[in-house]
Order: structure tokens, then sequence, then C-alpha cells
């Protein structure tokens, strides 16, 4: 099976050289490099990895290019860009130009990024990234969704994946899924697609996570294989890489072979437009 992880971050240590915007925590206090990534990827049996830089170091792309650089059938990135400079939508016109670089993650899950979606200040980016194809991953809690459906139906060419089912920041089992059916509204958007990422981190069980089995099978019958991008945020995972995979490949029975070809890897990588081998 070709195994195509959705989202990792990657990223260097907050030194006065290359310092951070001091916003939030790192996932953990080691940095994670490319090379450290690789090797767990090659010990699980992932084949590529979407590079997502974290926002805690900024809107940094550095690194993720130097990975793609250097291993340009292994990764692919969806990059950050501060949506308020003067000369983003200068630089979005020209964003897949930078080799690796599909599109741009956006992230509306703490006060200081909210007015951003709320008060419509992206209003010109939509238009502007629907133009050129450059896609979008999202982070959204629940009860913003609404305004994601809205941009979706303004935009029908824009593309839209949404990170770890939305499920807001720090919310384990019942709270978690409490505001599914909002994510599960937005599936006859057919410009929009859900990564399944991170999902181990929102239960208190161990694995295989059974509590998670029921909300997984609700989003891939709304959104079907092709529309659901399995993932880990890998630096978060309570359970080791190959656990992470195997919630997916072994443990839905009512997954056919042709969906796992989709769900793990395949359907992340057409949406992507980055060529299977």
């Amino acid at each position: 099976m070709f195994i195509v992880d959705s989202q990792v971050h990657i990223w260097g240590a907050d030194t006065p050289q290359r310092p951070w915007p001091q916003r939030q925590a790192p996932h953990r206090p080691e940095p994670l490099g490319h090379v450290e990534l690789l090797s767990a990827m090659d010990a699980a049996g992932v084949a590529r990895t979407v590079l997502v830089p974290p926002g805690w170091e900024g809107e940094r792309n550095d690194l993720a290019l130097a990975a793609v650089q250097q291993h340009p059938d292994r990764f692919a990135i969806m990059g950050r860009l501060d949506p308020e400079d003067p000369q983003a939508a200068a630089k979005l016109a020209t964003w897949k130009a930078q080799p690796g670089m599909y599109g741009i993650r956006l992230t509306f899950h703490t006060e200081w990024q909210l007015p951003l979606l709320t008060e419509g200040k992206l209003d010109w980016l939509w238009p502007v990234a629907e133009r050129h194809g450059v896609r979008l991953m999202i982070l959204a809690p629940h009860a913003l969704l609404h305004l994601i459906d809205g941009i979706a139906q303004r935009h029908p060419a824009l593309q839209i994946a949404l990170d770890h089912l939305s499920i807001p920041t720090k919310t384990r089992d019942d709270e978690a899924f409490a505001g599914l059916d909002k994510l599960l509204a937005l599936a006859p958007r057919a410009n929009i697609s859900v990564k399944a990422s991170g999902l181990p981190c929102y239960s208190s069980q161990s694995y295989p996570y059974p509590a998670l089995h029921p909300h997984i099978r609700r989003v891939y019958d709304a959104f079907g294989p092709r529309r659901l991008f399995w993932g880990t945020d890998y630096t978060r995972m309570p359970c080791t890489y190959q656990q992470a995979i195997a919630l997916f490949t072994e443990e839905l029975p009512w997954l056919t072979p042709d969906d796992k070809e989709w769900i793990m890897g395949r359907g992340i990588c057409e949406w992507l437009g980055w060529p299977l081998p």
C-alpha cells in the first residue's frame, strides 16, 4: 500500500539567529527535523509526507523547502503565508512556483487568529487562491464551519481540506465529537475534503481506540474514501507510527482494499496534484 501522511510538522530550535514569535508552545521540547522524520517514515512504511510548517515558528517555510530540495520524492509542502503581509497577494500568485509547494495552511483556533476569519479579513485571499489553484488546509473548530461553508459555496473551484476533522483543540471523547454534525453538513460541497489526522489525540482510550471507530465511519459515509485523507500530526501522537497506520488499515473492517488505497495515500496525492510513482 502506498502510504502518505497528510500532516507532519518539522521545525528548528528557537534561537537568536532564528527566533520564534512566541505565539504558542511546540508539540514537544525537541525539534523534529526531516532526517529524523524520514527514519520514522521508513520504519513505518510511509512513502511520503505533507510537511506543514508549524505556527509556533511564525510564517517560515525554509526547513520544509530544504527538505523538499533534498528529497522531492518524499515530501510536499502546505506552507505558511502571512495574510496581513502587504505583498501576500503577489506572493500567492506565484506560490506554487516554489519546488514542492502545493498550497497554504491556515489556522483559526486561537484568539489572535479568529478575527482573520470572523471579520472577513481574508476575503481577498479566497479568490486569489482559487484563481491560481492554490489549495488550502484549514484548521477551524466545528463552531466556525458555517463560515468555511460560505467560502466553499462562493468559490467552488477553491479546494479546501479541513484538518483533524475540525475537532476543537485539547478536547477528547464525547466533547471532541460533539460538533461533528457541523462537519458532516459540509459533505455536499465537492470542493471540501477532510483530514482524519491526529485522531488518537482526541481519545482517552489506548490503541485501537474503539470509541473513535463509529465517528470515523460517519465521516467516511458522508465524504467517501476519496475526500478522506489519513494523517498523523506525528509529534502529537500518543501511539506509535505503526499503530496510527494500523488504526485504518487493520482495525476498520468495513473499509475495502480500494477504500484504504484512497484514504491512506492516493486521495491526498490526487487532491494536491502530486503525481503518483
